[in-house]
């Protein structure tokens, strides 16, 4: 039983699933965009005003925004409530303030993870100043995921993670999980034990190689790869995979990849 008596259903891996292994491949100017003066914004699932009720989300995992922000502005404070929100920034650096008094500034190689729990308000800007004579002059670049929780009315938090020298070293790196089995590594923790988020930034050359799991969820940020059994990925590019895994990933170009493992689903 998940948020407000949201049932979830778990498979302890692929195996357990009756279905066909499927591999759906989502392109980057397949996904709804929202573009307003101050944000570039594009959704791999359905988000705020765009909605598709065939598109609600895959596994656990509700949100997958890819979002540039220009100087000097952001998402002023505004609600959150049971949902588990991870971000990842690509480029620039992200200034966040909510109602417990967390703050962080965010930047590439290290991961946020925020729990709204009973509820939380905060901002988002791209507005850090080294000094107060400086504003920032480039654009904000960073992907956003919302994931279930498995449990409803838990106390809000804030955890951040460098993760930049693991990833410097190639291969997956566990940036954030729920599950049992990563307990004993530096992810942050997530409220959700069917979940788990890797990353990868790789060179031309360079590859790894998929969990297997009831369901996973690919997505490209920068770079061009390669999937086995589907072919050539570019940047914004997604892939939702069910039933499978062990497929291998390599780098055409400089990339990274968002990898979430995820072992159970969101029951309709």
């Amino acid at each position: 039983m998940g948020v407000d008596g949201l049932k979830f259903n778990y498979y302890g891996d692929r195996s357990d699933m009756n279905v066909q292994p499927e591999i759906d491949v989502r392109r980057a100017d397949e996904r709804f965009a929202t573009k307003i003066s101050w944000l570039d914004s594009k959704h791999s699932f359905s988000f705020g005003r765009h909605h598709d009720p065939r598109n609600i989300h895959h596994g656990v995992l509700l949100v997958n925004n890819d979002d540039v922000v220009k100087p000097g502005s952001g998402f002023e404070t505004h609600p959150h409530r049971d949902m588990e929100i991870v971000t990842w920034v690509l480029r620039g650096a992200l200034v966040h303030q909510d109602s417990e008094g967390h703050n962080g500034i965010i930047y590439p190689g290290l991961a946020q993870r925020m729990s709204a729990g009973t509820g939380i308000l905060h901002s988002e800007k791209n507005d850090h100043r080294p000094t107060p004579e400086t504003r920032p002059t480039e654009p904000l670049h960073f992907v956003q995921m919302w994931v279930v929780p498995d449990e409803a009315g838990i106390s809000p938090g804030y955890e951040q993670l460098e993760v930049q020298d693991e990833l410097l070293r190639g291969g997956l790196v566990t940036v954030a999980s729920g599950m049992a089995r990563h307990e004993d590594r530096s992810a942050i923790r997530i409220k959700n034990k069917y979940a788990a988020l890797h990353a990868a930034r790789l060179l031309p050359g360079q590859h790894v190689e998929l969990p297997e799991a009831p369901f996973l969820h690919l997505f490209v940020p920068r770079g061009e790869v390669t999937l086995e059994g589907a072919g050539d990925l570019g940047e914004g590019d997604a892939v939702r995979l069910t039933a499978t895994g062990g497929q291998r990933v390599t780098a055409t170009e400089p990339a990274e990849l968002l990898i979430w493992e995820m072992h159970a689903t969101i029951a309709v």
